[in-house]
């Protein structure tokens, strides 16, 4: 291949851009046609390089270094989380950063489409998985230009571009792009996963009735108007219509309420970028192009078996109803729609919306084949925790959580010093009504140790069946930030061999979704293979109790309510079908795993409180506890650990001054709202 032919620089492996114009190592080259990316040259350093971000990512832990007073040096690590609160979204591009973009990047030379990877993209992780992004109308590769700096840390992206003067066919286009790109592609990235990421909606909601009319009016439009419009309103300034004319369109603006054309038309500077870039001959063959595709893709989206994940704007003033998105949901079976309420149509071109961390929560980033949940999982930014931790701000100030732990010598202090830094180490406790002390445990772990609590959830937060009543899986994205995984037996084996901290509950659904009178009741499988499983792996276990939802809400409707009531029977037993079973073997009330949501009614705030007993050490005896019978001495001693826990806390916070809710809002109003509140005295353990 000519030396002229390729995007990368040779030297680095990476897209040599300077403000997004690609140049070449011969500067005389500028967007040089390339008929195939199989023809792409690329330096094997770039993947193997070994990236600092990768690892902040994976540990988000940063170093210290000083020197003692001998000359020797000392590491300290230092908490990334401890101080959320001064953490600041990075700056990111906006609407009129890309319009600016636009009106530099094309260089009016012709040629085929071609592949491009902004310079942004390049600290991403040796081994990340492959997106191709296809654009929009536009055609110009930069809609995610916003979302290009997060990507890349995570992707190896590489973007679609359209030049202007394009004019490849319907058909040679979608030959050319899945049979020779995305092949060639796969030939250069062996092994790794492809995630292709496209405009969807604007291919398959265009429909004759919007079309043809614009195209009749497009084809009826004199060439000459787009160069009398710049021309006559220049924008330049000084000139006498330029005020007027800018003034005109803002009042337009105001009066479409922003919309589809709102956003682009905010200032009349726009027109001549949208000129250049939507010449009329241009425009007339993108429409027809839009035309062609929207058929193909509609008589071919029954074929679509990949993953998919599909993202709607509140605001899209061309949005799908119920019916069109059914019709996707089951036109493609592995299909997760998600719903952005108060955003348009540039949905990533808008604040507060991060596709990196969409990704994330939904749990579509993978680097093989099929998901791990343990080691394709990526701990949030201290911005996305800071953001998590603003969702969960209602219910940690209502209930102001207090966190024990204990010491090697059997002292109770309030902190995770007992917590020990390396895993793997297992936590076992009780569950309270609907799970709600793990989000504010996750948070603490975090903020104060730098720890990720890795929760063993029920699948249904994972998982849903097309057409089923169970709750959007969207619901749950404050559970997957944080590291929930799916319960069994594999990925609890697979956590605790990559030294991680595990939460367990073995009451599960039946303790969590508890009836009236059964806040504390523990409703635990007769025998659990936890204890020997945590023995193969050396796992620390320490027990815990939970208490507080009794000061914090009332069941009024529970399980055996609502299965006397004959609609609400039928609809919890659909749900319960439509899920995965856990526990078939078991009898009674700890088999029953039936999924319903309890009528509940609110009481004044009271408090909450974690108690994290001694570790009970594994390692080394797990020839001992291969035997059935000393593991069940140990799965009772943490039974009883627990309980005991739970009565300790009950018993203690009679004599917390802070349990009501006001006390601790007059703690607050007199010593700031970011103090810890006092609570129990722990000097009488």
């Amino acid at each position: 291949m000519a030396e002229q032919s390729s995007l990368f620089s040779r030297e680095h492996g990476l897209v040599v851009f300077d403000r997004l114009k690609m140049k070449l190592n011969n500067e005389n080259a500028l967007l040089p046609r390339i008929p195939s990316i199989c023809e792409f040259s690329v330096s094997r350093r770039a993947h193997n390089r070994d990236f600092s971000y990768w690892k902040s990512t994976r540990r988000l832990t940063s170093v210290a270094i000083g020197r003692l007073r001998d000359g020797g040096k000392v590491t300290a690590t230092v908490n990334p989380y401890s101080n959320t609160d001064a953490v600041r979204p990075e700056e990111r591009k906006s609407l009129t950063d890309f319009l600016a973009e636009v009106r530099d990047f094309d260089g009016g030379d012709g040629g085929p489409p071609r592949w491009f990877s902004p310079l942004e993209c390049g600290a991403r992780a040796p081994g990340s998985p492959l997106l191709l992004y296809i654009p929009g109308i536009d055609g110009t590769g930069l809609g995610l230009t916003r979302q290009h700096k997060r990507l890349g840390e995570i992707f190896d992206i590489w973007c679609l571009h359209f030049p202007v003067s394009d004019r490849t066919p319907a058909r040679d286009l979608l030959g050319h792009l899945c049979k020779h790109d995305v092949a060639s592609l796969e030939m250069c990235y062996a092994q790794r996963v492809c995630y292709m990421f496209t405009l969807f909606d604007a291919v398959t909601r265009f429909n004759n009735l919007m079309l043809q009319p614009l195209l009749s009016l497009l084809e009826l439009l004199p060439d000459e108007v787009p160069c009398l419009i710049e021309e006559n309103f220049g924008f330049k300034q000084g000139y006498p219509f330029a005020a007027m004319f800018e003034s005109m369109l803002n009042e337009t603006v105001a009066q479409m309420s922003g919309g589809l054309l709102g956003d682009f038309f905010k200032t009349s500077a726009n027109l001549p970028t949208l000129i250049k870039i939507f010449p009329k001959d241009t425009l007339l063959w993108k429409l027809q192009l839009l035309k062609s595709a929207s058929a193909s893709a509609k008589s071919r989206m029954y074929t679509v078996k990949a993953q998919t994940l599909i993202l709607l704007s509140g605001h899209d003033q061309w949005l799908l109803n119920k019916e069109d998105i059914e019709k996707l949901r089951c036109a493609l079976p592995k299909c997760e729609v998600r719903k952005f309420e108060n955003n348009g149509q540039f949905l990533f071109l808008e604040d507060g919306v991060d596709l990196a961390t969409i990704i994330k929560i939904a749990y579509y980033y993978r680097r093989g084949k099929k998901l791990d949940y343990i080691s394709d999982y990526i701990r949030p930014t201290p911005f996305e925790l800071k953001e998590f931790e603003k969702s969960q701000r209602l219910l940690t100030d209502a209930i102001s959580p207090v966190f024990l732990s204990t010491l090697d010598n059997g002292t109770i202090v309030r902190s995770l010093a007992g917590i020990p830094s390396e895993g793997p180490v297992l936590y076992v406790g009780n569950h309270m009504l609907l799970g709600i002390e793990l989000r504010p445990a996750a948070i603490h772990f975090l903020k104060e140790r730098n720890i990720s609590l890795r929760g063993l959830a029920h699948p249904v937060m994972f998982t849903k069946k097309s057409g089923s009543k169970l709750p959007d899986l969207q619901m749950f994205d404050s559970v997957r930030i944080i590291g929930a995984v799916p319960v069994s037996n594999m990925n609890f084996y697979k956590l605790l061999r990559s030294k991680a901290h595990v939460v367990l509950y073995p009451g599960g659904v039946r303790e969590a979704l508890h009836r009236k009178g059964e806040e504390y009741k523990l409703f635990w499988p007769e025998h659990s293979e936890f204890v020997r499983i945590a023995s193969k792996c050396g796992a620390k276990i320490i027990p815990f109790g939970a208490v507080g939802e009794d000061d914090l809400c009332q069941i009024v409707l529970d399980y055996n309510d609502q299965m006397k009531i004959p609609f609400l029977k039928d609809v919890i037993e659909e749900i319960t079908q439509d899920t995965i079973k856990l526990r078939n073997g078991e009898e009674g009330e700890v088999g029953n795993q039936d999924l319903h949501m309890p009528g509940i009614i609110p009481k004044i705030p009271g408090r909450f409180y974690v108690c994290f007993g001694k570790p009970i050490e594994t390692k080394g005896r797990e020839k001992e506890l291969n035997d059935k019978e000393k593991a069940h001495e140990v799965y009772l001693q943490v039974k009883s650990e627990v309980e005991r826990s739970m009565t300790y806390l009950k018993m203690k916070r009679e004599s917390d001054p802070y349990r009501n809710i006001l006390p601790r809002l007059l703690y607050y109003l007199s010593h700031g709202f970011s103090s810890q509140i006092p609570t129990f005295d722990l000097r009488d353990n």
